[in-house]
């Protein structure tokens, strides 16, 4: 396994600088911000894919380093209700599993997305409840009418690119748990797996080891984030939480850094499970947390990750 990072972390930054700092950090993997959220920092599909020299630039950049892209990230929502921003959303993911292709990297990281409540809708509609009556008529329509027959092409088309898409479970958006992840991989096939995140599920209320352990060989991409549970917090008002996350000592949850919501217990389990489900890629730090700084979130990262991640071929071990 080799620890990675978001590199949208470091939009301020130009690439190299950008690269050079996150190598020197001790980072042997990148995932590249494609995408709507949180934005094309480093790389934009299209005009790479229309100029072959910029394009071996940016492979180089990568490659001058020893460092591995481990995903190109296309965060978006190819199933909101307004036209316009599903189809630019769904031209910069196919620009982005295009680039992909052309670099051999293997991996495309989205989310499932979400429709509204109906064709004449405006907005996203995420149902998280089963009554009322409404709420399952507007999921079954969102799946049957808006879901299927998007995913079932989209998988298509990138397994004919040789590109797998990994779906990051989120709230908000059609597949954001276990069951619902089943449902969309059953449409999509098998070239659609998952950017596995435990920050999403802590917070819900599941448990990342046993995910892992579930969902196995469909895991094709990995990020290491955390999550506080304040648990006076949650007492008082449960999970379902819509304040904004800067407002830490008033949520229910807030992202950290890893280590900071959960020890080193967890996170060694963690990684273990992962490599028992057949996972020898990148651990991709995320960072999200608002109380500590950008550099410190990211270096107290990647040295906590530093005692717990496994670098050597498991068939060295002594009984193979």
């Amino acid at each position: 396994m080799k620890i990675g990072v978001f590199a949208v972390l470091f939009a301020k930054k130009p690439l190299d600088e950008a690269l050079d700092y996150i190598k020197n950090a001790g980072c042997d993997a990148v995932e590249i911000g494609c995408g709507r959220y949180p934005g094309k920092a480093h790389c934009d599909p299209a005009a790479l894919l229309a100029d072959d020299a910029a394009l071996e630039a940016f492979r180089r950049a990568f490659a001058d380093r020893d460092i591995e892209i481990s995903a190109l990230s296309c965060h978006s929502n190819v199933l909101h209700p307004d036209p316009e921003h599903a189809a630019t959303d769904d031209r910069n993911f196919r620009e982005t599993i295009e680039l992909a292709a052309r670099l051999g990297v293997s991996t495309v990281n989205n989310f499932s997305g979400c429709p509204g409540d109906g064709p004449t809708a405006t907005k996203p509609n995420w149902v998280t409840c089963s009554w009322p009556p409404d709420y399952q008529e507007i999921l079954e329509w969102q799946w049957n009418e808006v879901a299927a027959p998007y995913w079932s092409e989209m998988g298509d088309h990138a397994a004919g690119k040789g590109v797998r898409i990994a779906i990051e479970l989120h709230p908000g958006f059609l597949a954001y748990h276990t069951e619902s992840f089943m449902r969309l991989r059953e449409i999509a096939g098998e070239a659609v797996g998952l950017n596995f995140d435990p920050s999403h599920l802590f917070w819900q209320g599941m448990d990342p080891l046993v995910c892992v352990r579930e969902l196995g060989d469909m895991i094709y991409h990995v990020h290491m984030k955390d999550t506080w549970l304040d648990q006076p917090n949650i007492a008082r008002n449960g999970v379902l939480d819509t304040k904004k996350l800067n407002l830490e000592k008033e949520r229910s949850w807030i992202f950290r850094t890893v280590g900071y919501g959960h020890g080193q217990e967890f996170w060694r389990a963690l990684i273990s499970e992962l490599r028992l489900a057949g996972y020898d890629g990148a651990l991709s730090i995320e960072h999200e947390d608002s109380i500590l700084s950008i550099n410190e979130g990211f270096t107290r990262a990647v040295s906590f990750l530093k005692d717990s991640v496994f670098t050597e071929d498991r068939t060295e071990s002594w009984w193979a």
